[in-house]
């Protein structure tokens, strides 16, 4: 039996309960599989739905198609690593899977315009909607699904799932963004990052949840980057070798001696809080675009030359309450999170770099938003 946490059950709507009541199965679980179903339709909300009012979407289908002999050769070529470097890489044909400071991310040989459409259309192919596309500022962001393949697979599921598959629930939602900008060579570096929510229940009775933010899955980041090189032209088994060559999927948590050296730590300058990075100008720009994927933050542009992301924060340790099923029924409303716009300037110090916190104008920002906003990035950049 593979290893399943004890608290996370599939939820069950009320006519679920009735008809399975009385029932009883071992379930098994293959970690390894991905079957997402997206939770909305065009909803761009910042935590998902109440489980009760999730319609049934497409399900994940594994894009496949094989390379041309000639661009697996030309491939084999063009693998180059830079002796003591902290990056290493793996390319075929005109896509690089690279890896630095614990991050990874692909390098392609072609420009944004003429990658937008086969990346949103993987993710369409994958089941999933997006909630945000914006080729202008090369961000694209998944509305959030459901990893059907988590839910138990029983003697009841296998009978009764094809007909109500819409009875069950892991409880936990993902969605995925994307983000898409220009390198040094006129190619384009592919970003991935998961975001994860769970539903908790808040009173004895069970009939209300709220959804609360879940750890951050490297492997799924991985795995969604080795599917996006297979849709761009590399083989099943090219990437599975590429990601290999790297050191296989991130564990969580693991991290080079040179990502060590340079881990972030809250510094006061002029009495501002701020971020102080022990890296140059363009690792720190990659790495806290990542860290603000990944953080709730929304990227409305940016402007690399000045070093300045203009952003849109919910707070993800703010919960969301969302009314119950009886409460739906009669009306009731969701409760809608407050927003606040900020610049995140990334400023070089020569071989190192620091991180401030601006409000919606350039000015100083709110002490108070300005330290937990540097707490929260440098927490992750850790």
């Amino acid at each position: 039996m593979p290893n399943v946490n004890p608290t996370r059950r599939p939820h069950l709507t009320l006519l679920g309960a009735a008809l399975l009541l009385g029932a009883a199965g071992c379930s098994v679980l293959e970690p390894e599989k991905i079957d997402y179903k997206t939770a909305g339709r065009g909803n761009s909300l910042e935590i998902p739905p109440d489980l009760t009012q999730l319609p049934g979407q497409s399900r994940y289908t594994v894009p496949g198609g094989a390379v041309t002999a000639s661009g697996y050769q030309a491939g084999q070529a063009v693998v180059a690593r830079s002796a003591g470097s902290s990056t290493a890489a793996d390319a075929v044909a005109d896509v690089q899977f690279l890896r630095q400071d614990g991050e990874r991310w692909l390098r392609v040989g072609r420009p944004a315009d003429q990658l937008w459409g086969p990346v949103r259309d993987f993710w369409l192919e994958s089941g999933f909607l997006l909630a945000i596309d914006q080729p202008n500022i090369g961000l694209m962001e998944t509305d959030w699904a459901e990893n059907r393949a988590k839910i138990p697979q029983d003697f009841i599921r296998d009978t009764l799932g094809k007909v109500l598959d819409g009875l069950y629930s892991t409880g936990e939602r993902d969605r995925f963004r994307t983000r898409m900008e220009r390198n040094a060579s006129g190619g384009t570096d592919i970003f991935i990052t998961h975001r994860g929510m769970e539903e908790v229940y808040t009173n004895l009775q069970r009939d209300r949840t709220v959804w609360q933010p879940r750890a951050r899955d490297p492997g799924l980041e991985a795995e969604f980057l080795r599917r996006m090189m297979v849709r761009l032209g590399v083989s099943q088994e090219q990437s599975k070798a590429m990601i290999a060559a790297n050191g296989g999927a991130p564990s969580g948590g693991a991290r080079s001696q040179a990502a060590s050296a340079s881990a972030a730590r809250v510094v006061n300058a002029g009495g501002a809080p701020m971020v102080q990075l022990n890296e140059d100008f363009d690792r720190a720009w990659r790495r806290v675009g990542l860290a603000l994927d990944r953080t709730g933050f929304t990227v409305e542009d940016r402007d690399r030359s000045k070093g300045v992301y203009f952003v849109r924060y919910v707070d993800p340790k703010v919960q969301k309450q969302e009314p119950g099923l009886f409460s739906k029924l009669l009306g009731g409303a969701s409760q809608q999170l407050p927003t606040s716009k900020y610049q995140i300037a990334v400023r070089s110090q020569g071989q190192s770099s620091q991180v401030a916190v601006l409000d919606n104008t350039g000015g100083p920002a709110p002490a108070a938003d300005a330290q937990r906003i540097i707490q929260l990035l440098a927490d992750d950049l850790k």
